[in-house]
């Protein structure tokens, strides 16, 4: 719904009908419908916004990115919520918009979300966020550099079906980017496993430009879990030949009283 100068509101479509072509704004916030299948996208082949790619008639999510990256100002950044999928897809031509997106260097920062967020959908979602100048000087140089945070793990149950995230996760998933960004006053950035890892644009390229975080921050690091691997492989195999030796014993002890039932084999 839209209002003109006149103050009367009419529907509009952010497809068919792009009410502000010439809009390029410095932040854009969005929460665009999932997956949405008909959108119009047969009546806009070869559209100006389709920089990257053309999306697939029956899927909205690259239109949508490409309409919010087309509305960008040189400066601007973005941050948008879409399903899980669009990090991952490669139906009908959008891994190779998302590769071309990567490759211009306008990813700035991946969220994988908990799941049972939100009411209108089971489906799992994501948050993107991209920059149009990631080496502006205000911040660091983040080009070729894309952060990726798994946030999975975190959120409490406010019911059976239901999970939100706390101010304390809300904090902490925001000042990992403030700080990756370079920003004053946020604290030094360090990767940790299992939640957060910066990551080069040859590294995405390495997994197929697949932007899923769970690629990137590998497992999360518990006490007890900082033991060198060949430390551990050995105190494994030692404790196994143990137990294995107990397991002979304890073969032959039911063997030997089996016997003297007079049902042994």
């Amino acid at each position: 719904m839209v209002s003109n100068e006149k103050g009367i509101s009419h529907n509009a479509d952010s497809f068919l009908n792009d009410l502000h072509k010439d809009l390029k704004a410095d932040f854009i916030l969005a929460n665009p419908p999932f997956n949405m299948k008909e959108w119009g996208g047969d009546q806009l082949k070869g559209d100006i916004r389709w920089k990257y790619g053309t999306p697939p008639p029956r899927n909205a999510n690259f239109a949508w990115v490409q309409h919010i990256i087309h509305h960008l100002s040189p400066k601007g950044v973005a941050g948008f919520v879409l399903a899980n999928g669009s990090m991952s897809s490669n139906t009908r031509g959008e891994g190779e918009i998302r590769k071309n997106i990567i490759e211009a260097n306008l990813v700035d920062c991946m969220v994988a979300l908990p799941s049972q967020l939100f009411y209108g959908t089971p489906i799992p979602a994501c948050l993107w966020f991209l920059a149009r100048n990631k080496g502006n000087g205000k911040f660091r140089d983040r080009r070729g550099e894309t952060l990726f945070i798994d946030a999975r793990k975190m959120g409490t149950m406010i019911d059976r079906t239901h999970r939100e995230l706390t101010d304390e996760d809300i904090r902490k998933i925001a000042n990992t980017y403030h700080a990756w960004r370079g920003e004053k006053d946020a604290g030094k950035y360090e990767d940790a496993p299992g939640y957060c890892k910066s990551a080069t644009n040859e590294q995405i390229t390495s997994h197929d430009f697949v932007l899923t975080p769970g690629r990137y921050v590998g497992a999360r690091i518990t006490e007890g879990d900082s033991e060198p691997f060949q430390e551990k492989m050995a105190r494994l195999t030692r404790q196994l030949a143990v137990q294995v030796g107990q397991s002979a014993k304890l073969d032959k002890a039911i063997r030997a009283g089996l016997e003297a039932l007079g049902y042994g084999w």
